[in-house]
């Protein structure tokens, strides 16, 4: 992975020249629209899932799609720490899902690290953020609410200290009853939430033309709807309606289980409502477009719409995301800035990591030096030509070789690994992809290799077929991990 300095310097720009070359004078906004669980293989326009999302594939002309984004860590919190702070997982603190136990409080985002709405409230802009946080660990006493009441505990409220700039405020940690959610407002304490009876992404969107007509800008907005997230039958009828009695292995592209099995029974049983639901998204997503245009900010924002993961949906034996498949880690990037981005389609490897520099590039801001993505400003004004072609890294900082039926040919590990955790790392190039597993109980490692191109669906593991493929891979991600610090690369 390039360094963002390394990335400037291979465009011949100094740091400054990116950040305030041909910018406009008046300092545009910004609007992110971040359904959760969303897979890139969902929006009609792709080409891949029969779903109708008819705004997306209008806002997929005016903008640059990035038709092979992926996220490096395919779990809700962890990516949303890399969106927001654009920094490695043991960097922000969130190395894995914000949840805790009775005994134990789970990871956090740091409150001291910066994220790019910390830059963008020092620069005088108007913040607000709606819907799905899911950024701060619970603690007792445990909120009230239905999802506390396990042996884990998922929602907690974000105090201001720990809200990154935003100063209005709208949103929950993470709760999954979509047609009834709850919310802490800006004012609110721990106790004040309450809920509301409409579905999560209609009522955000009506929470987010009410913004749009009031403020005074410059903003940025935050959307972050829960659906299509689990909780597939939480769906209003209309959309439903759309979806019901077709069938299911016409509905989707990919390889699934049959029918009878406990997978393939899922994926019947849930892909016209995953599909309903990320219908009403397109459509919620759809009226915040045109209060924008409305409200006559339409030029000078950008919007971009992208997802933490995707979902599985029973593919691979597998029901939603935290693994290394497709339609796991494959999500939607579009940006839209009219006039300024060039829309098109884009086959350009980019990451989570890549969005938070960017947006700042974009927005004319410093970018921290914890953000260790690239800034691809330039490269979407076309200000300077870009290398898009080098693989992207993934990470899943918890669970072995093991613990998700992730298939993997164990190879030599020598000495290493002594007190390491379980978990994976790898890279996917648009024509391959690598994964090496590591399992602390046994201290063995496991590999996989798919090649893409010849096998989209990832049916047949090459490890063993090709092993001068998985060593030169194996020997490429060790160098990538020892320079980012990695303790993992000791495994490789």
């Amino acid at each position: 992975m390039l360094s963002r300095r390394a990335f400037l310097a291979t465009c011949g720009l100094t740091l400054a020249g990116c950040v305030t070359a041909g910018r406009t004078p008046a300092r545009p906004n910004l609007v992110l629209v971040f359904p959760d669980q969303m897979r890139a293989q969902s929006m009609g326009f792709m080409g891949g899932d029969a779903v109708r999302t008819p705004r997306l594939d209008a806002f997929a002309e005016q903008s640059r799609v990035f038709t092979q984004a992926v996220s490096n860590y395919p779990v809700c919190s962890p990516f949303r720490a890399i969106l927001m702070s654009g920094a490695l997982p043991w960097v922000s603190g969130v190395t894995g899902n914000c949840f805790s136990t009775e005994d134990r409080r789970g990871p956090e985002l740091r409150a001291d690290l910066t994220c790019w709405s910390d830059v963008l409230a020092r620069a005088g802009y108007d913040l607000c953020y709606i819907g799905k946080w899911h950024l701060d660990a619970p603690h007792r006493p445990w909120v009230p609410t239905a999802n506390n009441r396990g042996v884990k505990k998922w929602n907690e409220w974000c105090p201001p200290a720990r809200r990154h700039g935003f100063n209005r405020w709208y949103a929950y940690g993470t709760y999954d009853d979509h047609l009834r959610p709850m919310y802490w407002d800006t004012g609110a304490g721990r106790d004040g939430f309450r809920y509301v009876d409409a579905w999560g992404p209609e009522h955000e969107a009506d929470r987010a033309i009410a913004f749009l007509r009031e403020t005074k800008g410059p903003f940025a907005l935050v959307v972050s709807m829960n659906p299509p997230h689990t909780g597939y039958d939480l769906v209003p009828e209309r959309y439903k309606r759309r979806y019901a009695g077709r069938d299911p292995e016409a509905l989707a592209t990919g390889a699934y289980p049959p029918a009878g099995t406990p997978m393939g029974d899922h994926f019947r049983k849930n892909i016209g409502l995953y599909l309903a639901a990320v219908e009403g998204v397109d459509e919620q997503f759809g009226r915040i477009l045109d209060a924008l245009e409305a409200a006559g900010h339409a030029e000078d924002t950008i919007v971009l719409f992208c997802s933490d993961h995707g979902c599985c949906l029973g593919a691979h034996g597998l029901p939603a995301k935290n693994n290394p498949f497709e339609e796991s880690v494959r999500i939607p990037c579009l940006i839209r800035w009219p006039g300024r981005i060039a829309p098109g389609r884009d086959e350009g490897l980019v990451d989570a990591f890549d969005l938070a520099p960017t947006l700042l590039g974009l927005l004319g801001q410093p970018i921290p030096a914890h953000m260790i993505g690239r800034d691809l400003a330039p490269y979407l004004l076309g200000q300077a030509p870009a290398d898009l072609s080098e693989p992207r890294l993934y990470f899943y900082l918890a669970g072995g070789a093991a613990d998700d039926a992730f298939p993997t040919l164990p190879i030599p590990l020598g000495a290493a690994g002594g007190g390491l955790p379980s978990g994976k790392r790898g890279l996917r190039s648009a024509t391959r992809k690598s994964v090496f597993a590591y399992d602390a109980a046994t201290r063995t490692l496991g590999a996989a290799l798919y090649d893409l191109a010849a096998d989209p669906n990832e049916t047949h593991n090459l490890a063993a077929e090709r092993p001068g493929a998985l060593a030169a891979e194996r020997a490429a991600l060790k160098a990538r991990l020892a320079a980012l610090g990695d303790p993992f690369a000791q495994l490789l």
